[in-house]
């Protein structure tokens, strides 16, 4: 009789495999890990370089074909290291640093998007929340929303008799509608559930006001106010380029009489960095008081 003998393996031998196996995880993980820190660097940082790189070759070759009429980046550089050596010098209401022009054309986009949150937020929540006033109205939003700001200009210099009010009653004009439109589309997103709560608490409008409606509309809102004040800086540039007076467009224009197109492409990145100070300011705002995400 022949006895069959079996070998199991150690116990040692199946630690040692198990710590074998769970070493090649650890390392494919970290190596995973490593690729998507490596991809989200390359993403953040590298890929804008590339596109700004992309930019700069783009602008030489444009300055290279145009005789160098147009001016190169490195000279454009040169100009804006010398404007902005002193942004704030003052030689009379016409020679001003860009400096004051920014902080001009700021102010008067904080005074109308101002005056439009005072009137738009409440007049949204007004809309939303009574049916009768949305049919009244609405018909009336549709057909002017659609009107260019800037044919309310002349409608603000005729009545207003000055270029900066009439600026800012088009920085208002343009700012109002989104806020009202998004209010009130919050205001009507409430779910119903809210409202049987609050008639069965016999909550006062003021109660029903802050205490539901504006906790769920804050979003909503956020967002209307984030899309008023990026139209109201592309809007008063235009504005001031026809009023005059001191202003980040009325200097690009009278930068464009007297022929100086290095001055003019500063100018176009100054507002589009501005407007991306704004709009980043907004979208941390939004983040700040709502859960949701904001940023679309």
């Amino acid at each position: 009789m022949v006895s069959a003998v079996f070998h199991h393996p150690s116990p040692s031998l199946e630690s040692s495999e198990l710590d074998a196996r769970q070493y090649a995880r650890e390392v494919l993980m970290r190596q995973r890990a490593r690729r998507l820190a490596q991809k989200a660097f390359f993403l953040r940082w590298v890929s804008p370089l590339i596109g700004f790189a992309v930019l700069v070759v783009m602008w030489s070759m444009i300055s290279i074909k145009s005789g160098n009429t147009f001016p190169t980046p490195w000279e454009t550089l040169k100009q804006a290291m010398d404007i902005f050596s002193d942004p704030f010098y003052s030689h009379g209401p016409n020679d001003q640093g860009i400096g004051w022009n920014i902080y001009s054309s700021l102010k008067r986009v904080a005074l109308g998007f101002g005056l439009a949150a005072l009137v738009g937020i409440p007049a949204g929540f007004v809309l939303g929340r009574f049916e009768w006033a949305s049919q009244m109205f609405n018909p009336l939003i549709s057909l002017l929303r659609p009107v260019s700001p800037l044919a309310w200009l002349p409608i603000g210099l005729l009545v207003f008799k000055g270029a900066n009010p009439a600026a800012i009653w088009t920085i208002f004009i343009c700012s109002i509608w989104p806020m009202i439109i998004n209010t009130a589309v919050g205001v009507q997103r409430v779910p119903s559930d809210y409202m049987n709560v609050a008639k069965v608490l016999n909550l006062s409008e003021w109660k029903i006001m802050t205490k539901i409606l504006f906790p769920a509309v804050l979003p909503y809102m956020l967002t209307g106010v984030r899309l008023s004040v990026g139209t109201a800086w592309l809007v008063i540039v235009a504005a001031e380029m026809l009023t005059g007076g001191v202003g980040i467009g009325f200097w690009v224009w009278d930068e464009w009489n007297n022929l100086n197109v290095k001055n003019i492409i500063i100018a176009i990145f100054v507002i589009g960095l501005v407007g991306l100070i704004l709009e980043a300011a907004l979208v941390r705002l939004a983040l700040a008081f709502t859960f949701e995400d904001v940023k679309q």
